[in-house]
């Protein structure tokens, strides 16, 4: 089972979600860090993810083969993250047939009414329990 987590600008978000991932999933699950940026990208192979690749065509490639997505809101939002989410990159992560696991971080000008104001840390395992449960995961 292949898990893509993207993220950009830091890579903050996204090397904690794969670190986390890391702790909770078995050892065969292939983590691909996928990063708008090379620091994000390079943040996420720090936090053990198996493959990383930077940038748009990278991004669209590895989408298709993933089981799951993870990341924040703004990977489906073209021009996310200040800009470096693309058309395409954002196309891609909504057109991948892998089951998307989206954190309601918003970005600027984006407000999501009905959900719980929690902390980084509640959401990311809120996910990983999400992923857990789709995939018949003990």
């Amino acid at each position: 089972m292949i898990i893509a987590v993207i993220d950009g600008m830091g890579g903050g978000i996204g090397g904690q979600i794969v670190n986390y991932l890391r702790q909770e999933l078995p050892s065969y699950f292939e983590i691909y860090g996928l990063g708008t940026n090379s620091a994000a990208t390079s943040v996420m192979l720090k936090n053990h993810a198996n493959k990383g690749a930077t940038g748009e065509n990278a991004i669209v490639v590895s989408v298709k083969k993933a089981n799951a997505i993870i990341g924040p809101l703004s990977i489906i939002i073209p021009n996310g993250m200040m800009g470096e989410v693309t058309d395409k990159m954002a196309a891609a992560v909504c057109d991948a047939d892998a089951f998307k696991i989206l954190l309601p971080i918003s970005p600027e000008n984006f407000e999501l009414v009905g959900l719980e104001n929690k902390p980084l840390m509640l959401l990311i395992k809120d996910a990983i329990d999400l992923l857990k449960k789709e995939f018949n995961i003990k």
